[in-house]
Order: structure tokens, then C-alpha cells, then sequence
């Protein structure tokens, strides 16, 4: 173990936060090793749009179904992937780019995961906290004309940022023994048995919003029912993933 293991295993998502602020340095810092994420063939296709308008806040907060720690964080980005800036590049070039791949987009979401995941941990290794918000993809084409995001672009998530007012409990994560297979996919499902077990007795513990619930419940009752069903054809129109 060392402080950079210790560090990334103490994640857990903040959503109340201390009226102190984040210092632009302290956000550039951030950006900037969110940059030195691993890029599929450096093409560092993503941006980062810092929110800081109440009025576009509110919208936002509102367009994620209602979470108003995206009103009131001190720090809220957009992470947004991008290739618009490929885009641009085989213009420079004046070469014409052959868009619209699935590929491509994965290439694209990849990259922004990896550089938001960067951002996150830089961001605790600083004393402060955050919460992933996917909820902008309730609505993306309003999030697009709220912050003028443009075609080949696409808003993925929203990261609130802060100084954490409460450290809430930490979920029980999947045991490695589940996760880390042995030179092929083997699947076991007799853990989920004793992971329900762990799990329902962290949502009855829970000092805030206690609730009866296994692992295997909630994550059936996810991918039982429809999600999202407006992002092909979103996507379709901001030129992604038509290929």
C-alpha cells in the first residue's frame, strides 16, 4: 500500500460542501492533470466546460433531474467528448474528415473517462470531493444550446467539486475475486449471495437515506426497463456514431 493506493480507494461521492472556494489554480492543477490521462492515439478528445452562471446552474441542475448540488457546488464542469478539434485539425490540414463512427465516438468517451477519473483524484489529493453527475444526458440537446456545444461534440457528465461538508459511508465495492478473471471470462455467480448480504446491510446502516436494497435488485431493476432512449438518435445528430 502507499498514499496514492490509499487515496484512490477512499473515493466516495460528495454532494454537500463547505462554503470555501476552489482557487483557480487549484482548478488548473486539476485540468491539467486530467490532461496527462492516457489518449488513444493523442487525440485528446475531450473538453471541459467550468460552469459558473447561477442562471445556467439552475437549468442544469434542473435538466439532471433535480440534483441541486449542481447549483451549489463551488466548482461544476461539463466533460464533454470531443471531436470537434479533430475536426478543425483536418481542416488545417485541408484534408476532409470521414466522420460518424462508432469507433470514433468510443475513442472519444474513453478519453474523457479517463481524463475526468484524472480530474477526480487530483482533485481529492487536494482535500476536496466531488460527485460524477450523468444526469445532464436527461436532456442533452437542451444541455448543447444551454452551453453552446456544437456538432461532434457531446456532453458525457457533469463533476460537482468541493470541499466535502460530511463523508458519507463508502459503498461496498465487488470483491476482487469477482472482478479480476484469470486469463479467460469465467463467470461465478455464487458471490452475489453474500455481496446482496454486504450491501443490504450498508443501505441499513446508511446515517442518510437508509433503505432496504441488494446489489442484484437494484442493478435488475436498472437494465430491466428502457434508459435513455433519445441518445441514438442525439448522437445521430450531432454526427456521432451513425457508422
Amino acid at each position: 500500500m502507499n498514499q496514492v493506493i490509499e487515496l484512490l480507494k477512499n473515493h466516495r461521492s460528495i454532494r454537500q460542501f463547505t462554503d470555501e472556494s476552489v482557487t483557480q489554480d487549484q482548478l488548473r492543477a486539476i485540468i491539467e492533470a486530467a490532461g496527462a490521462a492516457s489518449t488513444s492515439n493523442f487525440i485528446q478528445a475531450y473538453s471541459v466546460i467550468n460552469v459558473t452562471n447561477n442562471i445556467t446552474r439552475q437549468h442544469l441542475s434542473e435538466l439532471a433531474g433535480g440534483q441541486k448540488w449542481v447549483l451549489e457546488s463551488p466548482i461544476f464542469l461539463v466533460f464533454c467528448a470531443d471531436l470537434k478539434r479533430a475536426q478543425s485539425a483536418c481542416e488545417f490540414e485541408n484534408i476532409n474528415m470521414d466522420s460518424g463512427y462508432t469507433e470514433q465516438f468510443m475513442v472519444s468517451t474513453v478519453d474523457v473517462s479517463l481524463a475526468a477519473q484524472n480530474a477526480m483524484i487530483a482533485a481529492e489529493s487536494l482535500g476536496l470531493g466531488g460527485v460524477f453527475i450523468g444526469g445532464i444526458r436527461n436532456n442533452p440537446q437542451a444541455v448543447c444550446e444551454l452551453l453552446n456545444i456544437p456538432k461532434q461534440v457531446t456532453p458525457i457528465f457533469g463533476m460537482c467539486l468541493g470541499y466535502p461538508a460530511a463523508q458519507p459511508e463508502q459503498k461496498p465495492r465487488l470483491p476482487v475475486d469477482v472482478v479480476l478473471m484469470q486469463e479467460r471470462y469465467q463467470e461465478d455467480v455464487s458471490y452475489m449471495k453474500a455481496y446482496n448480504d454486504t450491501c443490504h446491510a450498508y443501505y441499513l446502516s446508511r446515517s442518510t437515506s437508509a433503505r432496504t436494497e441488494t446489489w442484484t435488485h437494484q442493478i435488475a431493476s436498472m437494465v430491466s426497463k428502457p434508459a435513455r432512449q433519445h441518445m441514438k438518435e442525439f448522437l445521430a445528430k450531432q454526427g456521432l456514431a451513425i457508422k
